[in-house]
């Protein structure tokens, strides 16, 4: 799956597509971002509902390629300008964490 995919999953809605071709290979859903940093995976992105830009310092120390911001929060104008800076792209969507997580394990055909 790519970034690019991300943007065809149902209710999903890009805000920043920085590098559409970029390899996703799993997903964490959480909101401590101490515990996203010690648990994430390699080609991960994160489902969270933390929409600020202490969220995208974790997506860069974590070398994400994108963070989907559920539950209908908008993120805010620093928030995307340091997802464009750290070149990560940023979803929203008004699912909630769990259907959100479903979405994406489906499309990475984590279970049928």
């Amino acid at each position: 799956m790519t970034v690019k995919d991300l943007s065809k999953i149902e209710g999903f809605k890009t805000i920043l597509l920085v590098d559409e071709d970029l390899v996703i290979n799993n997903a964490y859903t959480g909101d401590l971002l101490s515990d996203v940093i010690g648990n994430v995976g390699d080609n991960s992105i994160l489902v969270t509902v933390q929409a600020h830009k202490n969220t995208i310092a974790v997506g860069s120390l974590t070398s994400m390629p994108a963070i989907v911001i559920c539950n209908g929060r908008s993120c805010p104008d620093d928030m995307i300008k340091a997802a464009k800076d750290s070149e990560i792209s940023l979803f929203t969507t008004e699912d909630n964490q769990f259907h959100a997580s479903i979405k994406i394990a489906k499309s990475l055909e984590l279970f049928k």
